[in-house]
């Protein structure tokens, strides 16, 4: 097993390579200068030749991408074109709002979404099931601005109960989660639906039923373990989307998170925040990722089996 980490750990590296030239040519490509952006219409051309050797974008791409690269691996994301700040710093400082929403998101998902799944799929074509599946597929449909900005008239306006955005209180924490968590809850629902159903039909089930244990011995030692594995890997997709800050949910409820941070950066062309903002992105969702396999040998010990011959 531990090999088995330590192989995954290693080949974060090539495709944090990959991600970072992706970014880097991206981000480079985009018309705009931040010369200009910064200093506005009146700057003169020697004030944007100035800033430009100060930021260093009078250099090669090839130069500034190795630049980029080299301090990256010594853990140095370079410094805001607009803020002038660390920006592994202003990361770390905006990534707790994600970290926070997106736990207490994910969280409200699975303790809703598996046990309605598992309702629909234990009482299929009953009144039950179709009132379940509307409720998925409408959870599923629903924009999450739309939602947001319905949640906020009518607990804010109507029913002034919760206010409306910010981050500190729990309170304000209410209603992001909710429209957060709706779509991710109905995907939920549904794979464990379509999972369960599909596990019930397995001979090892029947030869349960034979041997005449009873529908919860059954439902917790031979189907939920099996029925989890594909949910797993659902929620911990949608988990690492959430750690990369949803943007309308941040925008929506003002929450200071790593969405809207990016969005800020590319909206003033920072590159080094933009840069700094993906690959901070794509080593969370490459950590989940490996969080899910390894939940993966928790549930099923023959995977385990084989991570331990890999």
């Amino acid at each position: 097993m531990l090999r088995y980490i330590f192989r995954r750990i290693v080949f974060l590296i090539p495709v944090l390579i990959g991600v970072s030239i992706l970014i880097f040519a991206i981000i480079r490509l985009a018309p705009g200068d931040p010369a200009e952006t910064l200093l506005g219409p009146s700057a003169t051309a020697q004030d944007l030749q100035e800033l430009r050797e100060q930021l260093g974008l009078n250099k090669s791409l090839v130069t500034q991408y190795f630049t980029f690269l080299t301090n990256t691996l010594k853990g140095d994301f370079g410094r805001s074109i607009r803020t002038n700040n660390p920006v592994l710093e202003e990361l770390l400082d905006r990534f707790e709002p994600s970290l926070i929403l997106a736990l207490l998101s994910m969280t409200l998902a699975v303790a809703v979404g598996i046990p309605l799944g598992i309702l629909a799929a234990l009482r299929q074509n009953t009144w039950m099931d179709t009132l379940c599946n509307l409720a998925a597929l409408l959870g599923f449909s629903l924009p999450g601005f739309w939602l947001g900005l319905m949640l906020m008239l009518l607990f804010s306006i109507m029913i002034p109960i919760l206010p409306s955005s910010g981050y500190g209180a729990w309170q304000q924490l209410i209603m992001p989660t909710l429209v957060l968590s709706t779509n991710t809850m109905a995907v939920i629902a549904r794979m464990t639906r379509s999972s369960m159903l599909e596990v019930v039909r397995q001979d090892y089930v029947r030869t349960a039923k034979a041997k005449g244990l009873s529908g919860r011995l059954i439902l917790v030692r031979h189907i939920l373990s099996n029925v989890l594995i594909p949910v797993v890997t659902v929620a911990g997709l949608h988990f690492g989307h959430m750690l990369g800050g949803v943007v309308i949910t941040e925008t929506v409820f003002s929450i200071p998170g790593v969405g809207r941070l990016i969005i800020d950066a590319i909206r003033f062309q920072d590159y080094p925040v933009v840069q700094g903002g993906i690959l901070f992105f794509a080593f969370c969702l490459s950590l989940v990722n490996l969080g899910v396999d390894l939940i993966y040998a928790l549930l099923d010990p023959r995977i385990k089996a084989q991570y331990r011959a890999g």
